[in-house]
């Protein structure tokens, strides 16, 4: 049998799914809430911590409780690398006319918001394993996060590392004021005479720590995926490490594995 504090989380719940409520539209006051429901303050406090942890409300203290607009739904699919690879030859045109980002969400360029921060730093011991050299060598540590115009929270937090050695050719890929970068990394690495043979992603899940929590703007108890991703050349050699860590609430991982016939 549903508590009280369930019932009135039903209630409410189904309020905003009929849009009864709508996205940003505020409740009554707590106090009022509990006079509709004749139950207590605590009661009424607690269905509607149940509704923020569905990511149904949001709470913006000292204004109330408010709908929570949805965020836009990125899907995220394995067969995105070859799409990449195959525009990394494209003439410019082409490559500047959409990216990864437009990709995954159906939005278009002019929707979109992008930062871009690089820097230098030195390869600490997991990332040296990894890419294959000593510890200590000289990295590009690049930072990305791209939200929907009309939005305040990036789709992904995304810190991407390269090989100093391995780009500093061309000096453009060691200089922030260039990106967005038409065509992506697989475009970057193509100018320095880089090929990708494969790429190996892999996802964990875990909560978030509060920074992360805070610029993903996530629900209560929402729970963020970690995604390493290796990029590897023709050759075997790992040439490009990214960290990506997309939000639960609003990501789908999607992987398609094709199959040869018998």
């Amino acid at each position: 049998m549903a508590t009280a504090y369930e019932r009135i989380a039903d209630d409410l719940r189904q309020s905003i799914r009929t849009g009864q409520l709508a996205p940003g539209d505020r409740l009554p006051s707590e106090a009022k809430l509990a006079d509709q429901y004749r139950r207590s303050l605590p009661t009424v406090r607690e269905a509607l911590r149940v509704l923020q942890a569905e990511g149904l409300l949001i709470k913006d203290h000292g204004r109330g409780n408010f709908v929570r607009r949805p965020r836009t739904f990125v899907q995220r699919t394995n067969t995105r690398h070859q799409w990449e690879k195959d525009r990394a030859r494209e003439p410019l045109t082409k490559r500047a006319s959409t990216g990864a980002t437009e990709h995954d969400t159906g939005l278009e360029m002019p929707d979109l918001v992008f930062h871009a921060a690089y820097r230098e730093v030195k390869a600490t011991a997991e990332l040296a394993k990894a890419f294959g050299v000593d510890e200590g060598t000289d990295l590009v540590e690049r930072s990305y996060r791209t939200r929907y115009r009309v939005e305040t929270a990036p789709f992904t937090l995304v810190t991407s590392y390269l090989v100093r050695d391995l780009v500093k050719e061309n000096p453009d890929l060691l200089d922030e004021t260039k990106e967005p970068w038409p065509g992506g990394t697989q475009n970057q690495l193509y100018t320095v005479g880089v090929e990708l043979g494969r790429i190996e992603e892999r996802v964990t899940a875990r909560p978030p720590t509060s920074e992360e929590a805070e610029e993903l703007e996530l629900p209560p108890g929402t729970a963020v995926l970690a995604l390493r991703k290796t990029s590897f050349d023709i050759n075997g050699r790992a040439v490009e490490i990214s960290d990506v860590l997309l939000p639960g609430d609003r990501t789908e991982m999607i992987f398609t594995t094709p199959l040869e016939r018998w």
